[in-house]
């Protein structure tokens, strides 16, 4: 059995055509996935909602339910045409998908085998998720208008840039890395969702400064909640891998198993460490290393054997442990929910170890330990050039906000919570 490179990866490189027909496994499959997709969302509100104090509960979940809807908004209008768009000028596309125009519900043009709409949806579904981590970084300080004036900006500028320039054929695309002896491989988000997220609230949470020390809690309000929100995203995120091949085909099964492997070591992992530096094994700790295995594995997940992803999920969370204990005691940044340590170095992991353990049987650019260096040094590439873009143009983003706009919460409005403050309604009697 031999496979091609990924859809989506096959997709940057020019390598899907169709001649319109869809085919109705595909559809099916990836109709689930939108289902499997979309709960990650209210997942995030409930696992971040239960890492915070109680009076941040309600917030949380306005902050992901509203983002959701205006993150998939300005995706369906402008952000699917800068990102699919062919008449591609390296970092964004053009106008012809514009308010949703030549996106037909019936046939298949851009995805290969799935309806264009059903495939808009999808990864519209993926911004939307994308932004909802975002939001993780800059908790309990950040005004509810001005977070989602800025995700709406942030979908425009900075997640369909980087979804043109891996999967839409753009600067960080097989076809472009090429022409200076690179490739690049990111099969479900390890740059376009993870680093860019990651990168995206680290940015964010340097412009809006740090949390009163009088609301800075280490410990969840509520575990219960907070675990249910890690198990929904779990759950989610194997529609989340396993739907980025957009096909029902035999690579599937690898990428759910590679995925499911990857999650359960990072797991294991996190709890070693955790049980060495400290003595004890938290939940958080459990909840934690499960999404940095999940984390690691989406690059690579459709190109990599099952030892691979054994290490994939083993590195990442150590890795994704010290960065977190780094970016509390010693960053300076109030990156509230670890979306640095966990997304952002996660996702540079991952997008690395791509480059070095990608197989051969499932690509046909292996990775460095099969002798692939074109790869590992265009995923060096990749990682540097999605760091500096995402960090750069959020950044400013923000930065110009802030001259509008108050951007953040008293302290006195942090004391008594956003809850109450700004939405008038607290989570608990």
């Amino acid at each position: 059995m031999t496979f091609d490179t990924g859809s989506l990866s096959a997709l940057a490189a020019g390598e899907v055509f169709s001649d319109g027909s869809v085919v109705m496994a595909d559809a099916i499959w990836i109709m689930i996935s939108i289902l499997l997709v979309f709960i990650m969302a209210p997942a995030l509100a409930l696992f971040y909602g239960g890492m915070l104090r109680k009076q941040s509960m309600t917030s949380t979940i306005a902050q992901c339910a509203l983002a959701s809807a205006v993150v998939f908004l300005f995706w369906a209008l402008l952000g699917y045409s800068f990102a699919f768009d062919g008449n591609n000028l390296g970092i964004i596309g053009g106008f012809e998908y514009a308010l949703m125009n030549n996106v037909p519900f019936d046939s298949a043009v851009v995805a290969g085998s799935i309806p264009d709409l059903e495939f808009l949806v999808f990864q519209g579904l993926f911004a939307m998720v994308t932004a909802c981590i975002v939001i993780g970084a800059t908790a309990e300080r950040v005004r509810f208008s001005a977070i989602m004036v800025f995700l709406a900006l942030w979908c425009v500028f900075v997640y369909a840039p980087m979804t043109n320039m891996v999967w839409g054929g753009g600067l960080l695309s097989p076809g472009y890395l090429g022409e200076i002896g690179l490739t690049s491989l990111d099969y479900a988000g390890g740059t376009v969702v993870h680093i860019c997220s990651g990168v995206s609230g680290f940015a964010v949470a340097m412009v809006v400064g740090r949390r009163s020390k009088r609301i800075i809690k280490d410990r969840p309000h509520n575990v219960p909640f907070m675990f249910l929100g890690a198990a929904m995203l779990w759950l989610g995120w194997l529609g989340f891998n396993g739907g980025s091949g957009l096909a029902f085909d035999e690579r599937l099964i690898n990428v759910i198993a590679v995925t499911i492997i990857s999650s359960f070591v990072g797991m294991i992992a996190w709890a070693a460490v955790q049980t060495l530096q400290v003595g004890r094994v938290s939940v958080t700790g459990l909840c934690a290393g499960s999404i940095a295995g999940l984390v690691g594995i989406t690059p690579a997940c459709g190109f990599v054997d099952v030892p691979a992803a054994v290490a994939i999920g083993a590195i990442t969370s150590v890795l994704c442990y010290f960065a977190v204990s780094f970016m509390r005691r010693k960053s300076g940044v109030d990156d509230a929910l670890d979306v640095f340590g966990l997304h952002g170095v996660g996702g540079i992991a991952g997008a690395i170890m791509t480059g070095a353990l990608a197989v051969p049987a499932l690509t046909d650019t292996p990775g460095l330990i099969y002798g692939g260096a074109d790869l590992f040094g265009g995923q060096l590439v990749a990682v540097a050039f999605t760091f500096a873009y995402c960090m750069a143009v959020s950044f400013a983003i923000m930065k110009v906000i802030s001259l509008f706009m108050r951007v953040r919460l008293t302290e006195e409005e942090e004391q008594v919570g956003a809850d109450i403050v700004e939405h008038g309604e607290s989570a608990y009697n």
